[in-house]
């Protein structure tokens, strides 16, 4: 991948430095580890990763020279209670971002799932190092099926995944979406740290798929079935349970029935 091509898109202050890798076991494992020596909206990117994570300790499948693996180091000085909002920010971010690219009309399924056609195009894992002070930094990893088919991943992941080359039969510039992405996550990102919760909420309500639905929330052990009903300040998701019960949520493995 061109880091120059990426770099010359820039407009704001995240992505101004790029770290660029062949091969890493993770990116959010690199980032986390640069995250204390390096500037904030430093970018690390990798062609492949041999251990990539999703959320709930799945695996991210990484083929090398087709898609997105892409980690952001950032310091926002919020509220840890607040930290929901970070995945929200990306995943706004990254929505919009895919739309002006690519022409697809991504949605994103809560909290961290960007979805066309009830399947997943790209996914959003946030990692936070915390004291007692509050966030040190935050991580966040972006995966996007970009160029890749779908036919090669397991069959576990071909039933739930796409890409946008399945979608448009068109093969994308993975520098221009970077550099997309980027630009959105530096406006949103200013926008979260000024703390405007309800233009970031609003945006994030614009593009969800979820809200409205009946789903089923797996949290641990434990299974919750009802109507999400929205997202609270916090970007936490408000479950209406079959006895009227409102449950808020903090994060979980959601699922829409259809």
């Amino acid at each position: 991948m061109k880091t120059d091509d990426i770099k010359s898109k820039i407009k704001g202050s995240i992505g101004r430095e790029i770290f660029f890798y062949e091969k890493v076991a993770s990116t959010n494992t690199v980032a986390s580890n640069l995250a204390e020596q390096v500037a904030e909206g430093t970018v690390i990117l990798a062609d492949t990763q041999e251990k990539g994570r999703g959320r709930l300790g799945r695996v991210w499948v990484s083929p090398p020279g087709e898609n997105i693996y892409m980690s952001i180091i950032l310091q926002p000085q919020i509220e840890t209670r607040d930290a929901t909002l970070i995945t929200i920010m990306a995943a706004v971010a990254s929505a919009n971002a895919l739309r002006k690219t690519t022409g697809l009309n991504i949605s994103i399924k809560w909290p961290n799932d960007l979805i066309f056609h009830e399947r997943k195009i790209g996914g959003i894992l946030t990692e936070l190092k915390t004291d007692q002070k509050g966030i040190l930094f935050s991580v966040i990893g972006i995966g996007i099926n970009v160029n890749t088919d779908i036919d090669t991943f397991p069959e576990d992941v071909r039933k739930i995944a796409t890409s946008v080359k399945k979608e448009t039969g068109k093969l994308f510039s993975r520098e221009e979406i970077v550099a997309e992405i980027l630009n959105e996550i530096n406006n949103w990102y200013m926008i979260l740290k000024a703390m405007k919760r309800e233009v970031l909420l609003a945006e994030w309500q614009r593009l969800t798929s979820t809200i409205g639905k009946e789903v089923i929330v797996v949290i641990g052990q434990e299974t919750y079935k009802g109507f999400a009903e929205a997202i609270d300040d916090e970007g936490m998701l408000i479950l209406m349970l079959p006895s009227g019960e409102m449950k808020r949520i903090h994060s979980g493995d959601l699922t829409v029935l259809r």
